[in-house]
Parts: structure tokens; C-alpha cells; sequence
């Protein structure tokens, strides 16, 4: 379920409460959420999510993306929750791409090698060729 992008970092479809479990079970410290409230009717709400992980001692942080795209905020967001733990951290949306595109630009900000991000992203089954001008724009120096 949980699709592994570098050795603490997750992207995953959309979770439930027995996930949090699952993702506890596994070691997760930090859960980041990507996805807008109501975005689909059956989508597990934030805020029981938000408790599920309080109870396991989990973090827990929102950074909403629609289809619209990326802000410069929510990149920077990102970053900091990136940096915020050593701890592994698993970041979800509908279908772990928007996680996997803001986590591609967030570490690209911070000087990560586009071509290194494609790679693994590829091999967690992501494509990040939708952001990868905004990822050369944003490398530091740019």
C-alpha cells in the first residue's frame, strides 16, 4: 500500500484509520496529508485521521493541494515537514502523485537533483514529468 520513495519516505493512496495503524506498526512518525477535505465522499476525513495518529503518537500535518497546482507556500511547507523529523514519514493524497509532486518540488527547493527525484519517484511508480520545469526553477541559484 504504502509506496516507498527513499528509505523514510512513503507516498500512498488515500488512508483509512486501520492504515494509521498499519503505518505505527511500520515506524511512521510523521503522516502528512495532501489532500483537500471533500475532495471525494468516500475519502476518510482529516480530522479523524489527524486523531487516529494522535492516539498512535504519530505527527500529523495538513498541506492541502488541489488540481489547480503547487504554491510556492505549499512547497515550503512541505520542506519544513520534510525536515521536521528523522523519524520515517508517510505523505498521502487520492492516489500519492500530488505527495509525490509537492515532495519532488520541495526537496528540489532544497537542492536535490531533479534527475535523482525522477528516478526514484519512477521507481515508486510516480511520474514527475508534470513538474519538472517548476522543479529546475526552483533549485537554489535559479
Amino acid at each position: 500500500m504504502f509506496r516507498q520513495l527513499t528509505p523514510r519516505l512513503y507516498a500512498s493512496p488515500q488512508i483509512t484509520l486501520d492504515e494509521v495503524e498499519a503505518a505505527a506498526a511500520q515506524g511512521i512518525g510523521l503522516i502528512i496529508n495532501n489532500r483537500p477535505e471533500g475532495e471525494s465522499d468516500d475519502q476518510t476525513p482529516g480530522e479523524a485521521i489527524a486523531a487516529a495518529c494522535a492516539d498512535k503518537g504519530i505527527a500529523y500535518v495538513a498541506i492541502p493541494v488541489t488540481h489547480a497546482g503547487f504554491s510556492q507556500q505549499q512547497v515550503a511547507a512541505m520542506a519544513a515537514a520534510l525536515t521536521s523529523t528523522d523519524a520515517p514519514i508517510l505523505a498521502y493524497c487520492r492516489s500519492g502523485t500530488r505527495s509525490t509532486l509537492l515532495w519532488a518540488l520541495a526537496e528540489a527547493s532544497r537542492g536535490e537533483n531533479p534527475a535523482e527525484l525522477a528516478r526514484l519517484a519512477g521507481q515508486a511508480g510516480y511520474d514527475l514529468s508534470p513538474v519538472a520545469a517548476l522543479m529546475d526553477m526552483l533549485a537554489p541559484g535559479k
